[in-house]
């Protein structure tokens, strides 16, 4: 039979420093039956917890916070109708303006007045004629249209006129912009994919063969897109990650016994996750999306720990009840640790402004002792009803163990390098820690919204469009509270209203600008200025388009521009230019509140300052866990060494990140806090090896070794495993969460490097260190004895 290499039981006075959670799982091994039946029964109880599941596709969630910021957006969102419901339908072709098109258009917005859930349209046929002095203006497209040379004259006045030029029709008249308004209730339930379908079926069916093509935009697009992306991912990705994990283990395990005790307590503890997610009420977003396949790293690379020692005590001849038992008491522990710091790591999201991090903080930290609570529960009981006939697995085993021996083999070679050398290895770490480090913090902060949204689908490529050619699809809006008695309807208001309107317009990068302003100046194009006009005027428009701009109790007007879609960090110096510059109209009027709001505004003065936080409580949760560390191994100088090996999964993801010039977005500041959890995970993993290795009288180079070769085969194949899980989400149709995926896997590699390599040589000097400082105070102390005596 095979030497096995797995040192005896703990020796006497070993402590555990879980406070005896680990035992949890000599309760599974004891009443198998019983856990088995509650194994099952909490397991259909997560599977109609699952069901519960809804997904939260809002945008504005992630900067849900009680900042002045956001209570202005959602006071202009309460006061005005929100744009978040409106679906853009952008019609476009050379010929969008011939008299066949402008037919099959009229049509197409007659019929998506039937749409279920809407509540108002605005289009180039909402527009009427350019007024003239005593007469009420007709539509601007009559009934039947002109013909002929009178319809050329026809289309110089619509490309001419001032409500729709440059707002819904582009300069070269070859793109139009219809606004299909939601009901709320529609745009936020499920009846949105009925509403949407029915907007593509209507604009689809009247257009055809008219040349022209069409694609929907806007905030529900964007929702229902991101829904029904997350909604996939989840069963694709998770599902064919798993798959690949369940085959890498059966070719090195090649027994499908030890195969189903590595791979289904991660099953299992996704399962019990996304259960208890569901039923406490939690729902997916671009954040919580990533919670199943981060509870299958952890729980993966705890589980295949404890699988190894098993396994290879029953090659040194244990029975399964003493192997498990063993993997349960020395391997337990590292597992317990590892879960407590990555709740801590969770946790701390917890700090941020961001109710949507906040959430996720909150569910990643209870998905982590669910994980813990799986592991240690469910691999004791499969190794209990699995694993019978010990003589014959055993045997099993050494006959077909070639893969595992050259993991080994690899493992111990590698051992043997860094032990004869630490001070190179860990001196190249270091080195590569602090080059890779200064590149991670050169890192900008970005977030951009097209990098949230499915950008293989329709909503992306539109908003391409309109910031092609109407200067953008993401509205900034200037609400203007009047003082208390005064109405929009009077000269000061108006010439308030006015001097905004101006400012917006003069600002650079800020177009389509549109307010009660626009009708003022369209008026006195034909001579009428009278206050009166304007009111008659305005009160033609149908009530859903007036309320865009003054409020039913007419004591707030808003001016609404509109931007590309362009990276926060780009859009802040204009946000800010604006804000500055209405300081004047502030200054001049000053019993007036006027506050620059709308999502792309939150956004751009939030996610940097969000990002730049969270990366902050990263660095402060990494000298927290160091800390933690050093006290559960009583030692505070390992603590700090094994930041080192730590450290390195961060910074080598955030110098890739700096190497494609991606900055630190949302996505990956979360990655980065796995890349860390993962450092962690190999380090505790190995820390609480080398414990048990590192005895009185022992060689610290053999003991390091020895720790690393009873780490690395199981650190190796879990780095395998999950890198190949994670990099299939390479090819989700969410950039986040191919950026997510990306990031993982490289982590998951410099995780497994630092471990192998780095984890090693640093601790190594941290004994030599610590027995040279023992030989000294052992040499002082006799000194004195000398001296007494």
């Amino acid at each position: 039979m095979q030497k096995h290499i797995e040192p005896d039981f703990p020796p006497e006075g070993w402590l555990s420093y879980s406070l005896g959670a680990e035992r949890i799982g000599l309760v599974a091994m004891r009443f198998r039956w019983l856990t088995l039946v509650i194994v099952i029964a909490v397991s259909t109880l997560a599977a109609f917890g699952i069901s519960r599941i809804r997904v939260d596709d809002s945008l504005t969630e992630l900067f849900r916070a009680n900042t002045p910021d956001f209570r202005n957006y959602e006071k202009l969102s309460s006061r005005f109708p929100s744009s978040e419901y409106d679906v853009l339908v952008v019609v476009e072709g050379p010929n969008l303006l011939a008299r066949e098109s402008i037919e099959a258009l009229r049509n197409t917005v007659i019929e998506m007045q039937f749409v279920p859930g809407m509540r108002g349209l605005i289009s180039i046929f909402s527009a009427r004629a350019s007024p003239e002095p005593g007469r009420l203006p007709p539509p601007l497209f009559p009934e039947p249209l002109p013909e002929g040379e009178a319809y050329d004259a026809f289309i110089h006045q619509v490309k001419d006129n001032r409500i729709i030029s440059g707002k819904i029709l582009s300069s070269d008249g070859q793109l139009t912009l219809i606004v299909v308004a939601l009901d709320p209730v529609t745009a936020q339930g499920p009846a949105l994919d009925d509403a949407i379908r029915e907007i593509g079926a209507t604009t689809a069916q009247n257009l055809q063969g008219t040349g022209l093509t069409a694609q929907l935009a806007g905030a529900p697009v964007m929702q229902l897109e991101i829904r029904n992306a997350v909604q996939r991912d989840r069963v694709i990705y998770n599902g064919l990650g798993f798959l690949i994990g369940v085959i890498i283990a059966m070719i090195f395990f090649r027994h499908i016994s030890f195969m189903a005790i590595a791979a289904v307590p991660p099953a299992i503890a996704v399962l019990w996750s996304l259960g208890a997610l569901g039923w406490s009420g939690f729902q997916l977003n671009l954040f919580l999306n990533v919670i199943a396949p981060l509870t299958m790293v952890m729980g993966f690379a705890d589980s295949m720990q404890m699988t190894f020692a098993l396994r290879d005590r029953m090659l040194a001849g244990d029975s399964r009840y003493e192997a498990t038992k063993y993997a349960i008491l020395v391997v337990g522990p590292a597992c317990f640790l590892n879960g407590a710091t990555a709740a801590l790591s969770f946790f701390a999201l917890t700090f941020a402004d961001s109710a949507l991090i906040q959430t996720f903080g909150i569910a990643g930290a209870v998905c982590m002792g669910v994980t813990f609570l799986a592991v240690i529960l469910v691999l004791p009981l499969l190794a209990m009803l699995l694993l019978s006939h010990d003589s014959r697995i055993a045997a099993r085993l050494a006959e077909k163990d070639g893969a595992m021996l050259l993991l080994r083999r690899f493992c111990a070679w590698v051992a043997g390098r860094v032990t004869r050398r630490p001070c190179a290895f860990a001196g190249l770490g270091l080195g590569l820690v602090i080059g890779f480090g200064v590149a991670h913090i050169t890192l900008e902060p970005r977030y951009r919204l097209a990098d949230q949204v499915p950008d293989r689908e329709q909503a992306v490529q539109a908003a391409g469009r309109l910031d092609s050619k109407l200067t953008g699809a993401n509205p900034v809006d200037v609400m203007i509270e009047l003082p208390p008695g005064e109405t929009v309807y009077s000269p000061g208001p108006l010439a308030v209203i006015a001097a905004v309107h101006r400012v917006v317009e003069k600002q650079a990068g800020v177009g389509n600008v549109w307010s009660v302003e626009t009708m003022v100046r369209w008026l006195a194009e034909s001579g009428q200025t009278e206050i009166p006009i304007l009111q008659t005027y305005v009160g033609l428009l149908p009530a859903h388009l007036t309320q865009r701009f003054v409020t039913p109790e007419q004591d707030a007007a808003v001016v609404t521009g509109r931007i590309p879609d362009i990276d926060a960090s780009d859009l802040l110096p204009t946000v800010n230019t604006l804000d500055k510059a209405l300081d004047t109209v502030r200054e001049a009027y000053p019993g007036y509140q006027i506050s620059v709001s709308g999502l792309a505004v939150i956004a751009a003065r939030n996610s940097g300052a969000m990002i730049h936080k969270i990366n902050l409580m990263l660095t402060a949760e990494m000298l927290i866990v160091s800390v933690l560390i050093g006290l559960a191994f009583r030692s505070l100088l390992m603590g700090a060494v094994s930041l080192l090996p730590g450290l390195f999964p961060v910074v080598t993801a955030g110098a890739s990140l700096a190497l494609t010039g991606e900055g630190l977005q949302f996505a990956s500041i979360i990655a980065l806090t796995v890349a860390f959890g993962l450092g962690l995970n190999a380090t505790i993993h190995y820390l609480n090896r080398l414990r048990l290795e590192d005895r009185p009288g022992r060689d610290p180079e053999a003991a390091t070794a020895r720790a690393a070769v009873l780490m690395g085969p199981a650190l190796i194949l879990t780095s395998i495993v999950l890198a190949c899980g994670l990099a299939v989400t390479v090819f989700s149709d969410l950039p986040s969460l191919r950026l997510f995926g990306r990031l993982s896997a490289t982590t998951l590699i410099a995780a497994m490097v630092g471990g192998l390599l780095l984890l090693p040589a640093c601790m190594l000097l941290v004994k030599r260190a610590e027995n040279a400082a023992r030989r000294r105070f052992s040499r002082g102390s006799n000194d004195l004895s000398s001296a007494a005596t």
